[in-house]
């Protein structure tokens, strides 16, 4: 199985500690955000990974380097500009191949969690959808909105007590089919495609991890000490 790290983005959101070095190579607890990440996919057996990289790009790949890739097979996807979230996994599109029972993991740089990859990797397999969304019951700004059968339908910045109304966990398994759907466009929202896909009556379902803990590393509160 494949995977891909989302860690182009600017880190506004943790400014100063990212005037001079990318949200991927922030610290918790002694590691990098990057190596926590791949630490956490190497333990359920990826070790073909693609990040894709803009802000101090420079920096990741001598850090990944300077590190022999922490013993996995690791490619660069090079962003000149931003490219948003779904147009940086349409530029990675080559790295996972065609085979549609490939499904891949697609996971924030800045999100630390416990949820079972394998579990939620099963999960898809089982249901079958274009994709499947890590989520839980918690306040967020931003709710994904589910139907009973949990299949997206909508997102909100408040809670709608028509649908279940969930926080999203930045991490995704996708199957390749995806890959054929997305936009002519270069920059796009992953999220946006989500939406038009679902009111198009394509499958994008929800994997509520509630028993595990996660938490956003973009906020700069998320590194003081409790």
């Amino acid at each position: 199985m494949k995977a891909m790290v989302l860690a182009a983005g600017l880190g506004t959101r943790l400014r100063p500690l990212t005037n001079t070095r990318p949200k991927a190579l922030v610290e918790f607890r002694g590691q990098t955000l990057l190596e926590i990440t791949l630490a956490r996919l190497k333990s359920f057996g990826i070790r073909d990974v693609i990040v894709n990289v803009h802000h101090f790009a420079d920096l990741v790949i001598d850090y990944l380097k300077a590190h022999d890739d922490f013993g996995m097979h690791i490619e660069i996807s090079h962003e000149d500009v931003l490219l948003d979230t779904g147009g940086g996994l349409k530029k990675a599109g080559w790295f996972f191949g065609d085979d549609p029972d490939d499904a891949f993991i697609l996971h924030n740089v800045d999100v630390i969690s416990t949820i079972d990859l394998q579990r939620m990797v099963d999960f898809h397999h089982q249901m079958r959808p274009l994709a499947t969304l890590a989520v839980q019951h918690r306040k967020t700004s931003r709710y994904l909105l589910f139907d009973p059968a949990g299949r997206l339908c909508g997102k909100s910045p408040q809670p709608d007590a028509q649908f279940q109304s969930l926080g999203f966990a930045g991490i995704h398994v996708i199957s390749p089919q995806l890959l054929s759907l997305l936009p002519a466009e270069e920059v796009f929202s992953i999220t946006n495609l989500y939406l038009d896909l679902g009111n198009r009556g394509e499958k994008i379902l929800a994997f509520v991890a509630d028993e595990y803990s996660w938490k956003d590393m973009g906020r700069p509160e998320s590194f003081q000490p409790r």
